[in-house]
């Protein structure tokens, strides 16, 4: 899939309803069950496979909330989310398909076998890919369908913002290494603790509302979400650092 903006005619935002919040949506489902088939089909150990898992948890984290009527639109929440994971999924099938993915993606599946990156590192690529490129990306694709403006997706991306901050914490806890390994642990505390969720998730909405507002300037649009995706794979290369 392109990874490309493409700039809709000018209009003006619809009212947004506060709709009561419905079951789980079947877009998000679908979601869920698509990433569970994708990480069935590769090793446990493969880098892209332990994102995957971590994804996935978000993504089921996230339906629940929508179910149980956490977030205020639940509608504009199962949006966002979709047309979030759509972005992870078509680098997957960019790949499948033999091609190159975006440039925040590629360190990731370039490295995702190497046997001296630990998971830990998978995971924060993943995410790092996802929240730094992506996330900002799926916030105009999210108010494109909504007809909205990116304010009015706030709360959303808020609510959605901190399920992933706790689960970057969980990530964190669970897949460091042991006091075992702590020669090898040392550098990679410093590494790891030198990238923040949080900080990533306040440039991507600064991200998005500078895509938003030049969504009627497609070149320059593009020109900065070329740039965004350069610096954020240079990142992941970083965060991929082998530790043997």
């Amino acid at each position: 899939m392109a990874q490309t903006l493409h700039s809709p005619g000018a209009h003006t935002p619809a009212p947004r309803q506060n709709n009561t919040a419905p079951a789980v949506p079947a877009d998000v489902g679908t979601l869920v069950a698509r990433m569970r088939a994708l990480g069935a089909s590769w090793p446990p150990d493969d880098g892209v496979a332990v994102f995957n898992r971590v994804y996935l948890t978000v993504t089921e984290e996230v339906g629940q909330h929508i179910g149980a009527g956490v977030f205020p639109d639940a509608p504009a929440a199962a949006t966002l989310d979709v047309r979030f994971a759509e972005r992870y999924l078509a680098a997957v099938d960019t790949v499948v398909d033999g091609q190159r993915p975006a440039a925040c993606w590629r360190p990731l599946f370039q490295h995702r076998r190497h046997p001296g990156v630990r998971p830990v590192q998978f995971a924060l690529a993943g995410i790092n890919a996802h929240i730094g490129h992506d996330l900002a990306l799926a916030v105009v694709d999210a108010c494109r369908t909504l007809d909205c403006q990116p304010a009015d997706l706030e709360d959303e991306f808020d609510r959605v913002g901190d399920l992933l901050v706790a689960l970057e914490e969980r990530v964190r806890e669970d897949l460091m290494p042991g006091p075992d390994l702590l020669e090898v642990a040392d550098p990679l505390t410093h590494l790891v603790g030198s990238w923040s969720l949080e900080r990533a998730r306040q440039a991507a909405w600064s991200a998005a509302r500078v895509l938003w507002g030049l969504r009627e300037l497609p070149e320059l649009a593009e020109e900065f979400r070329v740039r965004m995706d350069d610096g954020v794979g240079l990142v992941g290369r970083c965060l991929l650092t082998p530790w043997r």
